[in-house]
């Protein structure tokens, strides 16, 4: 497993010093390695160790970005085509495993970005997108595949907010062109 160099910078050395030697001191026995990284993040200003980790991740990104946008398959996003109807609802469920990941970053996409949502929500959200009447199990395998996150009692869910794949970005370009033209 390859490490990344994070830097790490702070504006005013003296409050993180004065933020760090108040956090030490609520300590019982010394931090373990994870929340001597949240101390010094909280520190210089973030929510936590993960929370500058992303935003270090956004920063490189947007100051490095991809040379290149990853190659389409034009054949596949065809078939691709053929699961959806004319208003681009999900007609029916894949057989080909591979041609179920793109259908749901479809679904994925007509999730509301940043907010939580009910189960009853999401179902909605689900049954207006989809025709075959099977909203648990497209619910199920986008939280299988990590595309929404779930509370451990299933009553809040939430998009996850990541880059979909080639084929599916151009997927969910087509069929929003198409519902735009009709």
């Amino acid at each position: 497993m390859s490490r990344t160099t994070l830097p790490f910078h702070t504006q005013d050395i003296s409050a993180l010093a004065r933020s760090l030697r108040a956090q030490l001191s609520q300590c019982e026995q010394p931090p373990s390695h994870v929340e001597l990284l949240n101390m010094l993040a909280r520190s210089a200003g973030h929510r936590n160790f993960q929370s500058w980790r992303a935003q270090v991740a956004a920063r490189d990104l947007l100051d490095n970005p991809p040379a290149e946008p990853a190659p389409v398959d034009y054949v596949l996003l065809k078939q691709l085509l053929r699961y959806f109807d004319s208003s681009g609802r999900l007609a029916r469920w894949p057989g080909k495993f591979s041609h179920r990941e793109p259908c749901l970053w479809v679904l994925w996409s007509k999730l509301p970005p940043r907010q939580a949502l009910s189960e009853d929500g999401i179902n909605r959200i689900l049954q207006a997108n989809h025709m075959f009447r099977d909203h648990a199990l497209l619910r199920r395998m986008m939280c299988d595949a990590g595309m929404v996150v779930r509370t451990a009692d299933g009553r809040e869910y939430k998009r996850v907010e990541r880059r979909p794949p080639a084929e599916a970005a151009a997927l969910i370009h087509q069929l929003g062109a198409q519902s735009n033209r009709g």
